[in-house]
């Protein structure tokens, strides 16, 4: 199986090079970032306009550490996974929370090391939007992405947070276009616990094995990958469904914004599994048997 590509100063060059190459044939980009934790906790029932102003005072103040993509296609066939560590942001001075740090620290990550040999976002950025704009129809996909997608956001603009979630997806549909969030479409699907539910639960239930450690922003990016390939083989998927939709805000990004109002003429079954190589990773399939799934008209 391929090794995740770690991305340091020393070799971006060349993985973004490969990275564009991959593009031509692979347009789902499944990503996941890592960051310094939460300065602002939002209460669970929040309205959607205070979890928005949390996240936009979170995200204003803090910087990226991880960027983790894995690239797929249509079918499945996962390509590669590369982990971006950026050296902006800096614990003896930047804003953290320190209970974050330590938790990353005891899932793997060497904060000195991204300090000291990651790259700068200054060198990611111009290369990386100079890729993107030579690629059509890229598809983003995440699991529970709402701040995955503001930090790539704030990371690709150089910007502070729009004002308001509508202005947000305003510009989100600018610069993602496309986009999915596999908590969303878990919240529609019976068997995976009305989307109640973390990234490496949904891949127990659906057989997905991880590769790597979880909390780093690459082994992340490529379960969010594998996972999300898996759902679409559920008979009767449509991407236009789930198209836009991030859970924990109500409008879809796309390049025709409205209400997220999902609707299915009827139910989608798995029925029961028989092994098949519709998922690869790196020529190996990573299925295995899963109860049966229903996706619900909602």
């Amino acid at each position: 199986m391929e090794e995740i590509r770690e991305v340091w100063g020393s070799n971006v060059d060349t993985e973004l090079a490969f990275f564009d190459q991959c593009l031509n044939r692979f347009n789902f980009l499944s990503f996941d970032t890592e960051f310094p934790g939460f300065l602002r906790n939002t209460p669970r029932d929040a309205s959607e306009c205070l979890r928005y102003n949390d996240l936009k005072f979170n995200v204003d103040l803090t910087k990226i550490i991880q960027l983790g993509i894995t690239l797929s296609d249509g079918n499945g066939i996962i390509c590669s996974t590369w982990e971006f560590n950026f050296s902006d942001f800096d614990p003896e001075k930047d804003a953290h929370s320190e209970e974050s740090i330590d938790f990353l620290r005891k899932n793997g990550l060497d904060i000195e090391k991204i300090r000291r040999d990651g790259l700068s976002s200054e060198v990611f950025v111009p290369k990386f939007m100079d890729i993107l704009s030579r690629h059509r129809n890229i598809k983003w996909v995440s699991f529970h992405g709402l701040y995955d997608f503001a930090y790539v956001l704030k990371l690709l603009t150089d910007k502070p947070m729009p004002r308001t979630v509508f202005e947000f997806v305003e510009v989100a549909s600018m610069v993602f276009g496309c986009v999915f969030d596999i908590k969303f479409m878990a919240k529609h699907c019976t068997g995976l616990l009305g989307g109640e539910i973390g990234l490496s639960r949904a891949a127990k239930i659906l057989g997905v094995e991880r590769k790597g450690a979880a909390h780093n922003a690459g082994s992340d990016s490529l379960l969010t990958a594998s996972v999300f390939a898996r759902m679409k083989m559920m008979p009767g998927f449509q991407e236009g469904v789930f198209t836009g939709c991030l859970y924990g805000i109500s409008t879809r990004i796309g390049r025709r914004m409205k209400m997220v109002v999902p609707r299915y003429s009827q139910p989608m079954i798995l029925p029961p599994f028989r092994p098949r190589p519709a998922i690869i990773f790196c020529g190996v399939p990573v299925i295995r048997p899963v109860p049966n799934i229903i996706i619900k008209n909602v």
